[in-house]
């Protein structure tokens, strides 16, 4: 068998520094089930589970070591987790907090005790609320029964103790409708209160339940060393980041269902080049930047 040339192999990318620290903190469960959900959280989908506000916190010391600037927390929907709140409010004694969450289970009481925590700590708490379709009708389509309703009053609930959610949308239509979509969606939040909300569109990953809604990556899907010249590799989120389960550390939230994605069981072990073989590589090589908070929109609207 004829070997590849150099430019045509895999690459690898090694972490250059542990910018972010991502925490899986409900694991796989979820209560709702989306159709397009990259890793199938569910109701049942007890694949990873909870982690405890111990083991987070344990690593939230050991990551001061490593210089980390922030950190975000993720599932499944992460307030399935009855101590998110307490590991939040440990957080923010050492640096900025992210939650990714559907907002259909806030805690209200919780809410207002992370808003105190924010004010008196010198890091700021960032929500981002996943919402796909600006109406009821394009967004349960997906994401299940009365979800648009329930993300909407938690919206409403984050305004109120004030926050200032992103919402993130996975694009379901054409790239040829986002200004469209986004007005739609502008005028939507407004209704409840958000009269300038921060916006973020998200690309399809081509994982989990959603190859099966549409289709899966193909063979050519694939990063090479030709694609990486002169590429910007803090563009990926596996250059800068690593993911803690319940399982041990990962290389990025989105290939946890990859069986070679699991790296250790410690942050030391998990310090080690990852080689770009995944179809999800190359959205994340197309897009850049997708898991951070940065908005999709141009500079103006942000």
């Amino acid at each position: 068998m004829t070997a590849l040339p150099d430019h045509q192999k895999t690459p690898s990318v090694a972490l250059e520094s542990l910018d972010a620290l991502w925490f899986q903190v409900a694991g796989t469960l979820c209560n709702l089930e989306c159709t397009h959900c990259f890793i199938s959280c569910g109701p049942k989908n007890d694949r990873f589970g909870y982690m405890s506000c111990a083991a987070v916190e344990q690593l939230l010391e050991q990551s001061v070591a490593w210089g980390t600037r922030e950190y975000y927390f993720t599932g499944g929907e992460p307030f399935l987790n009855r101590e998110l709140v307490d590991m939040l409010i440990r957080t923010l004694m050492f640096g900025p907090a992210t939650v990714l969450t559907n907002a259909t289970v806030l805690p209200a009481e919780g809410l207002q005790r992370l808003r105190v925590a924010e004010s008196q700590s010198p890091f700021s708490l960032e929500f981002r609320v996943s919402i796909d379709g600006p109406t009821a009708e394009s967004n349960d389509a997906i994401r299940g029964e009365r979800s648009f309703q329930r993300a909407l009053n938690g919206v409403g609930l984050m305004v109120d103790a004030g926050f200032l959610p992103i919402i993130t949308m996975t694009r379901i239509w054409d790239e040829a409708d986002d200004a469209q979509v986004l007005q739609s969606f502008r005028q939507m939040l407004s209704e409840v209160g958000y009269r300038r909300p921060r916006l973020k569109i998200l690309p399809r990953l081509q994982l989990g339940a959603e190859a099966t809604r549409t289709a899966g990556y193909g063979p050519h899907d694939r990063v090479t060393n030709q694609m990486l010249e002169g590429y910007d590799v803090q563009q990926l989120i596996c250059s800068h980041s690593r993911v803690a389960t319940d399982h041990g550390i990962y290389v990025c939230p989105i290939l946890l269902d990859s069986p070679d994605a699991r790296l250790g069981q410690t942050l030391d072990e998990a310090n080690v080049e990852y080689p770009l073989s995944h179809g999800a590589c190359m959205t994340c090589y197309q897009y850049g930047a997708i898991c951070s908070n940065l908005s999709s929109l141009p500079q103006g609207d942000r």
